[in-house]
């Protein structure tokens, strides 16, 4: 089916009120570069997209703040923050394909969380639209204003299933004078994480720490950014390691979009630990191929094919009171989440 491309977020909320009037279930998202992460739509009578908004609504490169419609292109968004040498590291994958609001509803982030934080903690405000057609703005243009925040948090990682985000208001970063990174290889996931440790312990404070065991043994990634001084510094202490061109990075990122265009039967499953505990989970996966940030205690386990079920947690409960005040019929994004609600 055709989707359909409201160009404002007034338009949207026409287009979900008018739809849900009619009890049709609605398939909701951006350029749908992620149905495979998270458990995909079913039973979907209609398609709206966001793609028709894509507007820049307000940049304050002084303030580090700026506000754009969930549509936009997030390599765009990159775009401008850059010539202003500003970014918004979340590092997403799928980055050709994403829009703002599918990155901010499937809430990914990248290497560099670590140091910067995820979607979470750069979201300072947003509009989305309820499938009743109501427009509601939350948060503020301003980084120290945290009124009513909380309303936007529920639309970061909900893949659409309770509102259509129609605009995102960020903080954004300045990109530091200068970055590096470090690349070292181990026989074994036990002797990487003794490095990491050690690093850990140390003075330095690295933007990234990425642990990958593809295409064969176990690379330890360090990424580090500041001016001459501090990325000496960095040289100094990791003796063993070997400079690496930046373009790793965009690696790493597309690696989860690459594999699971070659495993159609495939899936890629979360796995959170403790810092200590990343070794025993990373050994217990054996050779499944794994993208670790190995600061943060998050392993992305990829499987060519059945995957595991992932568990809602404790959770459950409460997201199920948030969709039925949302949504109380359903309609949005049935079977993302895998199916939870």
């Amino acid at each position: 089916m055709d989707p359909l491309r409201p160009d404002t977020p007034e338009r949207l909320a026409e287009a979900l009120r008018g739809i849900a009037s009619d009890h049709i279930a609605i398939r909701l998202g951006g350029n749908f570069s992620k149905d495979r992460v998270g458990g995909a739509v079913t039973d979907a009578g209609a398609t709206v997209s966001t793609t028709g908004m894509k507007r820049l609504l307000q940049y304050e490169p002084r303030d580090l703040t700026i506000s754009v419609e969930a549509g936009m292109p997030f390599a765009e968004l990159e775009r401008i923050l850059s010539a202003n040498r500003q970014m918004l590291p979340l590092d997403p994958p799928w980055m050709a394909e994403s829009t703002v609001g599918g990155v901010i509803a499937a809430n990914l982030s990248g290497p560099r969380r670590r140091l910067y934080g995820t979607a979470r903690d750069m979201v300072i405000g947003m509009t989305f639209v309820t499938v009743e057609g109501k427009l509601v703005k939350s948060g503020a243009m301003v980084v120290k204003n945290v009124a009513g925040l909380d309303m936007a948090k529920l639309m970061i990682g909900s893949f659409g299933t309770l509102a259509a985000i129609a605009v995102v208001n960020f903080k954004v970063f300045p990109i530091p004078a200068e970055s590096r990174t470090f690349v070292m290889e181990f026989a074994t996931v036990a002797d990487a994480i003794r490095e990491r440790d050690r690093i850990l312990r140390s003075v330095l404070q690295p933007s990234a720490i990425d642990l990958v065991n593809w295409p064969s043994g176990f690379r330890l990634l360090v990424r580090a950014g500041g001016n001459a001084g501090v990325l000496e510094r960095f040289a100094r202490e990791l003796p063993d390691a070997r400079n690496e061109d930046e373009s790793i990075w965009d690696s790493i990122r597309e690696f989860t979009p690459r594999f699971l265009a070659q495993y159609p039967k495939g899936g890629v499953v979360p796995i959170s630990t403790k810092l200590d505990g990343m070794c025993a989970a990373i050994e217990k996966l054996g050779n499944v191929p794994v993208i670790a940030r190995a600061g943060s205690g998050v392993i992305y386990a990829h499987f060519a094919e059945n995957p595991p079920a992932i568990p809602p947690g404790g959770g459950l409960a409460m997201m199920e009171k948030v969709k039925e005040m949302f949504d109380p019929e359903r309609l949005l994004n049935r079977g993302r989440l895998y199916g939870w609600i």
